[in-house]
C-alpha cells in the first residue's frame, strides 16, 4: 500500500504535464518497429492492436496512479502498429534486377544529385519487356553525359530515354543509412541514370492539381533566378519554392561548414518567420481601423490569415516532409492563438509531434524530425522557464538581441548532437554565423519575400526581390567568411545504435518530468555521450560492388584507390570522423594491408583479376569484377557474392575476424530487396 501511495503522490505532481509524453511513447513504439530485423506477421500486428485496445480498457479501471503507466504501454503498442500500417500502405513494386533499356514516364519531381547532375523522378513508368505488375510506381534517373539535344524537362511532361536502372541499394556499410527503407517510403522502386538525350512523348497536361502546383513552383523559381543572379537567385528559389537546383556546390559547402545549411530547407524557421510577418502585418492593418479594432477579434483574424498564407507556402514549396512538419507546427500555434491559448507551449509541440508521427511514422528516423523537434522543445522549455522566473534582460531594446542570442545558442546546443550523429560534422563557429544571419532572415529576407508575393500581380516584385537579394548576399558572405576560417569544421565518428535513443530519452525526461527525479535524465545523456566516445569503427570496409576497400591504419582509414566510388568513400571517411578526401586517404594504402594476420588484396578491374595468379588461405581478396573459376583457398568477395550480402565489414575479435554484412544488419523487412545466390 505504501508503494501505491508513493506512486500516487508522484503521479499527482505530473497532472497537467502528461500530454507531452504522448508523442514520446508513440515514438518508442515506432522505433521498436523499425529496429526489428524480421518483419512482423499480420497475426502479430493484430495481437499488438488487441493488446493496445485491452490496455486502453484496463486504464479505465485501475487506480488513478497506475492509469498513466497503462496508457503509456497502450500508446507504445499503437505507435508500433502505426509504423507497420504505414509501411504496408506505401507498398509498391521494387525492381528486382539490374535493367538496361527504354525508360518512359511522367516527370513529377526534379532536383540535383550529389554530383550536381539534374535528377528526374518519373511516375506512370513503362519499362521495356517488364510487365505492369512488376514495374515500379516511381523511378529516379540522373541525367549524365551530353544532354544538349535533350528536350527541356518540365513538370508533367512525359519523356522517354534509354538508361540503366537498379533496385535501391543497401547501406554503404553495415548499420549505415538504410537507403532501401528511405526509397520504400518515397515509393521509389528503382534508381539509375542515362547518358541518352531525353525525348518528349506527350505534352504536359493540366488535369492534375499537384502537377499544376509543380509547374507554378518551377515558373516562380525561373522568374526569381531571372531577377537575381547566381547563388543569390538559387538561394531565393530554395527558400520560396523549394528548388535548390541553382545553388553551386561551393555555396552549399560554405553553408554546411558554417552551420547555415538549415536556412535552405523550408522548415520551422521559414514557416514561422513568414507567419510572424503576415500575422503582424494583418494585425497592424486591422488595428489601424478603430471600428474594426474595437469590435472584431483582430488576433484571431490575423492568425487565420497567417494560416491561409502558410497553406499557400506549403503548396508552393512542394510540400516535402520538412515543410509539412513545419506547417503542422505553425498550424497548432496559430490555432492556439485563435482559441486564446498560448501559441508556444510543450502541449502545442506535443500536438504537432503527435500529428506528424501519426501521418508519417517514418519521419522519426530522419534527422529533420529529430533536429526540428529537439530545437523547438528546448526553446519552448527554456523560454517557458525564463518566463516563469520573470527574468529580464535589462533595457527593453536589449531584449530582442538577448533573445536572439539565447534562442540560437539553445537551438544549436540541442541540435548539435543530432546533426553530428547523422552528418559527422560540427561547425565550430556555427553560433557566430547564425547570430549574424538568422536575424536578417526575419527583418529583411522573409518580409521582402511576402512583399514580392503581394507585388507580383502588378509587376513590381523585382524591387522586393532586390531587397531580398541584399539579405541573402550578406548570408552567403557570412557563410563564405566563416567556412574559410581555419578549423571551422570539425569531424566526429558515427555513434552506435543506442547513443541517440539515450540522448533523446535523457533530454525528454529532463524537460518533461516534474520533480527532482528529472535529474535522472542527466544520467541517460551522460551514458549516451560515454557510449559515443567509446564507439569503434570496423577495421575493414568493403563496398557492395567490390569497387573500393577501406582499412583502418594509425593515420586513419586507407582507401584502395584515389578515384571512383566517391560517394561510398566519402561516407566511410565521414563516419570515421576523418576530414581527409579520397586521394589523401588513398595515399595511406601501403604495400601490404592486413587484418588479424591475413593480407588484404584489392583487384580493381578486369586486367587486375586476369593477372592475379591465385591466392592462399591467409589472404582476403576483393575484386571489382566477377572472378571465374577457382583462384585458391582465400576468402573472396566479388560482385556476385556481394550482391547477395551488400557491403561488408571485418573486425578483429580475440584474434579472429568477425564479418558483418549490410544484409544481416538490415534484416528481412518489407523494404529489403536482396537477391538470392541461386538466382544469380
Amino acid at each position: 500500500m505504501g508503494l501505491l501511495q508513493g506512486l500516487a503522490q508522484m503521479m499527482q505532481r505530473q497532472r497537467g504535464h502528461l500530454f507531452g509524453w504522448v508523442p514520446v511513447m508513440l515514438a518508442c513504439g515506432i522505433g521498436m518497429y523499425f529496429s526489428l530485423r524480421v518483419e512482423p506477421s499480420l497475426i502479430w500486428l493484430g495481437a499488438v492492436a488487441a493488446g493496445a485496445a485491452a490496455l486502453v480498457l484496463v486504464a479505465r479501471y485501475v487506480p488513478e496512479a497506475v492509469s498513466p503507466v497503462v496508457m503509456a504501454g497502450a500508446l507504445l503498442l499503437i505507435g508500433f502498429d502505426l509504423a507497420a500500417w504505414r509501411a504496408h500502405s506505401v507498398a509498391s513494386p521494387v525492381l528486382g534486377w539490374r535493367y538496361y533499356g527504354s525508360i518512359e514516364g511522367r516527370i513529377v519531381a526534379m532536383d540535383r544529385s550529389q554530383s550536381d547532375a539534374l535528377r528526374l523522378t518519373l511516375d506512370r513508368v513503362v519499362l521495356d519487356r517488364v510487365p505492369p505488375h512488376r514495374t515500379p510506381d516511381r523511378v529516379r534517373i540522373s541525367l549524365h553525359g551530353d544532354q544538349t539535344n535533350s528536350i527541356l524537362p518540365e513538370p508533367g511532361l512525359r519523356v522517354m530515354t534509354t538508361g540503366h536502372l537498379s533496385p535501391p541499394s543497401g547501406a554503404v556499410e553495415p548499420g549505415g543509412f538504410d537507403f532501401q527503407r528511405h526509397a520504400w517510403f518515397a515509393r521509389l522502386g528503382a534508381v539509375g541514370y542515362t547518358r541518352t538525350p531525353l525525348l518528349g512523348v506527350a505534352e504536359a497536361s493540366d488535369g492534375h492539381a499537384g502537377l499544376a502546383v509543380f509547374r507554378l513552383r518551377m515558373a516562380a523559381s525561373a522568374h526569381i533566378q531571372g531577377t537575381l543572379p547566381g547563388d543569390i537567385g538559387g538561394f531565393a528559389s530554395a527558400i520560396t519554392t523549394g528548388d535548390r537546383s541553382a545553388i553551386s556546390q561551393m555555396a552549399l559547402y560554405n553553408l554546411r561548414a558554417s552551420n547555415l545549411a538549415h536556412l535552405l530547407a523550408i522548415s520551422g524557421l521559414h514557416m514561422g518567420l513568414l507567419c510572424a510577418v503576415v500575422f503582424g502585418a494583418l494585425r497592424v492593418l486591422l488595428c489601424l481601423v478603430p471600428w474594426v479594432a474595437l469590435r472584431w477579434p483582430t488576433r484571431s483574424i490575423a492568425a487565420a490569415g497567417a494560416l491561409i498564407v502558410a497553406s499557400g507556402y506549403l503548396a508552393l514549396s512542394g510540400g516535402n516532409v520538412a515543410t509539412e512538419r513545419a506547417f503542422i507546427m505553425v498550424s497548432v500555434a496559430l490555432g492556439a492563438l485563435m482559441l486564446g491559448r498560448k501559441a508556444l507551449s510543450i502541449r502545442a509541440v506535443a500536438i504537432a509531434a503527435t500529428i506528424v508521427l501519426v501521418l508519417r511514422p517514418e519521419a522519426l528516423m530522419g534527422p529533420g524530425f529529430q533536429m526540428s523537434f529537439a530545437a523547438t522543445t528546448a526553446l519552448v522549455a527554456v523560454f517557458g522557464w525564463l518566463r516563469n522566473v520573470n527574468l529580464t534582460f535589462g533595457q527593453k531594446w536589449l531584449a530582442p538581441v538577448v533573445s536572439t542570442f539565447i534562442s540560437s545558442a539553445i537551438a544549436g546546443l540541442f541540435t548539435a548532437p543530432v546533426g553530428a550523429a547523422h552528418f559527422n560534422t560540427i561547425a565550430h563557429y556555427g553560433l557566430v554565423a547564425n547570430l549574424a544571419s538568422v536575424p536578417l532572415m526575419g527583418v529583411m529576407v522573409m518580409p521582402a519575400a511576402v512583399a514580392a508575393l503581394v507585388l507580383s500581380p502588378f509587376g513590381f516584385d523585382p524591387a522586393a526581390l532586390w531587397v531580398m537579394g541584399l539579405g541573402l548576399r550578406w548570408i552567403l558572405g557570412v557563410a563564405a567568411f566563416v567556412a574559410d576560417i581555419k578549423g571551422a569544421q570539425g569531424f566526429v565518428k558515427g555513434p552506435g545504435p543506442w547513443v541517440l535513443p539515450l540522448l533523446a530519452s535523457g533530454f525528454l525526461w529532463l524537460l518533461l518530468w516534474q520533480g527532482w527525479l528529472r535529474l535522472a535524465g542527466l544520467g541517460a545523456v551522460l551514458a549516451g555521450f560515454v557510449l559515443w566516445h567509446g564507439a569503434t569503427r570496423p577495421a575493414v570496409l568493403i563496398a557492395d560492388t567490390g569497387g573500393i576497400v577501406g582499412v583502418i591504419t594509425p593515420q586513419g582509414r586507407a582507401l584502395s584507390k584515389p578515384k571512383g566510388a566517391g560517394f561510398i568513400a566519402l561516407n566511410w571517411l565521414e563516419n570515421d570522423g576523418d576530414g581527409a578526401d579520397q586521394p589523401a586517404a588513398a595515399a595511406r594504402w601501403g604495400d601490404r594491408m592486413a587484418l588479424a594476420g591475413q593480407e588484404i588484396i584489392h583487384l580493381s578491374g578486369k586486367r587486375a583479376v586476369a593477372a592475379f595468379g591465385g591466392c592462399h588461405s591467409g589472404q582476403i581478396v576483393v575484386a571489382s569484377v566477377e572472378v571465374e573459376g577457382d583462384i585458391g583457398e582465400c576468402t573472396l568477395f566479388d560482385p556476385i557474392s556481394l550482391r547477395t550480402t551488400g557491403a561488408v565489414s571485418l573486425s578483429e575479435v580475440d584474434g579472429r575476424i568477425k564479418t558483418r554484412t549490410a544484409r544481416q544488419m538490415a534484416g528481412a523487412r518489407l523494404w529489403t530487396n536482396w537477391p538470392d545466390r541461386k538466382n544469380q
